[in-house]
Formats: C-alpha cells, structure tokens, sequence
C-alpha cells in the first residue's frame, strides 16, 4: 500500500519532500501535482520503476516519456538544442509545456521514441515539482496521470489527490496530495524538424510558438 503524503502546494515541507525523494531513489513510482495535472514520476534510471507506469497507462513503445527537469541546465545532457531552439524554452519555461526533442546518446534508448529517437523534456512552475526536483538533484521520468479507470464521468482525470489515493493505492508507491491542479495536460511542442510544431494544445499559451 502507498503512502498519502499531503505538501502545502505554496510552501513545500522540506522534511515532507525530503520523504518523497526517498521514496524514488528506493526505486519507487510516485504521483505528484504539477502546473498542468497530477503526474506518476520515477527515478531515471530505474527501468523497473519506469515499466511500473507504462503498465499503469497502458502505454506502448512508441509513447514518448517525459524527463521534468529543474531548469534548462539540464537540457543539454538529454537533448540537442541550438541557440535559437534554446532561447525559445528559455523564454516559456518553468510552463505548462512538453518539448519534443532529439534525445543524445545520455538518454536510455527505453526512454527514447523507438524510430524518431526523441525525448520530451518539461520544466514546470509548481512549488511542489520544482522542491521534488531540487531535493532529488536530476530529472524524473515522468507521464501525465491520465488512466482510463481513474476518469469521472468522461475523459477528464481526476484532480482530487485524496480520490486519487483511494483508487491508486495499491498501484503506486506514494501519492503527494498538494490540492486541485486542474484537468488540462501541458501543451506539446515538437522541434525536432528545427521549427516548432505544436503537437498538442493544452495549459501552455501556443502563441510563442506559432509564426
């Protein structure tokens, strides 16, 4: 059974945080608030974990997972970007937004779209994601909690963390409760052609990126 633990969703506990963190580098799969819906996060370098919420989502191979970083800093690590890519993020990140990149040869091929070899990098602007990721010092692979056994009368997920729990409790290791984070996933840009396309609309404003 996992374990509820509810963060104030303005001011993080650290020692509450510092829990969660624990949780993922014991090899655990976490749901956790974000700007744009609740997400299942684990540590990336753990392949069982990251099996764990392809299970959970149904997802096959060709599902782009997701790393959420701290900051731009860690993009070069994971993704090809040039200058006027970068200066782009840069100026619509932390954000509601997924970026669809080229992953480099430091992202696991199981993380990596099988043919088109990308990764989606995000950087999001919540209190609880950025504490999580700054504790944990590295990138969660992440996916939207979108499951088709958790939705409410239709396609919507569900946005209440205590209901979330009563449903998921026996499926992952840690639900982090931090109040309503709305319905609407994050805003899809796709640049691996050099400009950008946008893939899905959601949260994030699509204005930066239409010409």
């Amino acid at each position: 059974m996992s374990v509820f633990i509810e963060i104030h969703p303005q001011n993080p506990q650290s020692r509450l945080i510092k829990q969660v963190v624990e949780a993922v580098r014991a090899g655990g799969v976490i749901i956790y608030p974000t700007d744009s819906c609740y997400a299942l996060g684990c540590q990336i370098g753990n392949k069982a974990a990251m099996d764990r919420i392809r299970d959970l989502r149904q997802l096959d191979d060709k599902h782009n997972m997701t790393l959420v970083c701290r900051d731009l800093s860690e993009i070069a690590t994971y993704a090809n970007v040039d200058n006027a890519t970068f200066r782009l993020l840069k100026a619509n990140t932390p954000g509601a937004y997924t970026f669809v990149l080229s992953a480099t040869h430091e992202v696991p091929r199981r993380l990596q779209h099988p043919k088109r070899k990308t990764i989606g990098i995000r950087v999001p602007d919540h209190p609880i994601t950025r504490a999580i990721l700054e504790a944990l010092g590295e990138p969660l692979v992440s996916s939207t909690l979108s499951l088709p056994q958790i939705n409410t009368g239709g396609d919507s997920p569900m946005t209440d963390p205590e209901e979330i729990y009563e449903r998921l409790q026996h499926q992952v290791d840690v639900v982090v409760g931090g109040g309503n984070c709305g319905y609407l996933p994050t805003t899809v840009v796709d640049f691996v052609k050099g400009i950008p396309t946008i893939a899905r609309e959601g949260k994030g404003d699509i204005r930066p990126f239409i010409k």
